[in-house]
């Protein structure tokens, strides 16, 4: 099932992240319909589109209409791409899954884990903080981050996560690896801020940070993970910030590689 979630009004520098879920359907016409390294023809791929959830402006709104039209596809036990909009849109996403049931990646430029941001608790910038709330301590994991706020550093239950410069050095393989082997609960639930990726790569986004993984990084990321994949969402894409489209291209391949894995994995 894949959903679009065009919501962002929590965006704290540039907004337009709403306009994300058209441009990346559209960028999607873009690709062949072979995996050619998975084996696997796209067409043959059972999914649908649920089309677009509402837009609200209070956040607690758009958690109420995503769980009213994601919540029972994710209590099925489907499988569900979430295509944002701000990273808010997790929030929900992850509350209606059993929080026995699984573990938060998420590839991130920022930690996310305010314990509130700009007066509310439900903000982009406190995502981590309300799964971690969720799901528990040994079920949060973030990679790529590289700006990260003195207040989410010092303190006793900081969330866990592993540098840019880290991948960097040590590779994207020994992180992800890491990153499962200190989650708890065998199910991952992936989520993908597009600023992980460095903006040489994905400028179109709301809070651009130099110094990011490479697309080929996430791509192995959900390699990987694989199997033990329960979920997906792309978020923060910002079409306004990113004329020549190359940020939504690039979200709608992680999406249809998530496809592919998924499929393949079930298959196998």
């Amino acid at each position: 099932m894949i959903y679009g979630i065009p919501y962002d009004h929590t965006s704290c520098f540039k907004a337009g992240a709403r306009e994300a879920p058209a441009a990346i359907r559209r960028a999607s016409y873009n690709f062949e319909e072979i995996h050619f390294e998975h084996g696997i023809n796209q067409p043959q791929i059972n999914i649908h589109d649920f089309g677009n959830c509402d837009d609200f402006v209070l956040p607690e709104d758009m958690f109420t209409e995503v769980d009213f039209c994601v919540g029972p596809a994710v209590r099925d036990g489907k499988f569900t791409v979430a295509i944002g909009g701000e990273h808010t849109v997790n929030i929900p996403i992850v509350r209606n899954f059993d929080k026995d049931g699984i573990a938060l990646i998420s590839i991130d430029a920022h930690l996310d884990s305010r314990d509130e941001y700009l007066g509310t608790p439900n903000s982009h910038a406190c995502v981590t903080r309300r799964a971690y709330e969720y799901l528990g301590p040994d079920n949060v994991f973030v990679l790529g981050c590289r700006s990260i706020g003195k207040e989410e550093l010092d303190r006793d239950d900081a969330v866990k996560f592993i540098s840019s410069y880290e991948i960097m050095e040590t590779g994207i393989e020994k992180a992800v690896k890491t990153a499962l082997d200190s989650v708890k609960n065998e199910k991952i639930y992936l989520t993908l801020d597009i600023d992980g990726i460095d903006p040489a790569y994905a400028p179109g986004t709301g809070t651009p940070e130099p110094f990011g993984l490479l697309p080929i990084d996430v791509k192995k990321a959900i390699n990987m993970i694989g199997d033990r994949l329960a979920g997906f969402d792309v978020t923060e894409v910002c079409p306004p910030a990113d004329p020549s489209g190359i940020t939504s291209i690039l979200a709608a391949r992680f999406i249809n590689e998530v496809l592919a894995i998924h499929t393949k994995n079930l298959r196998s």
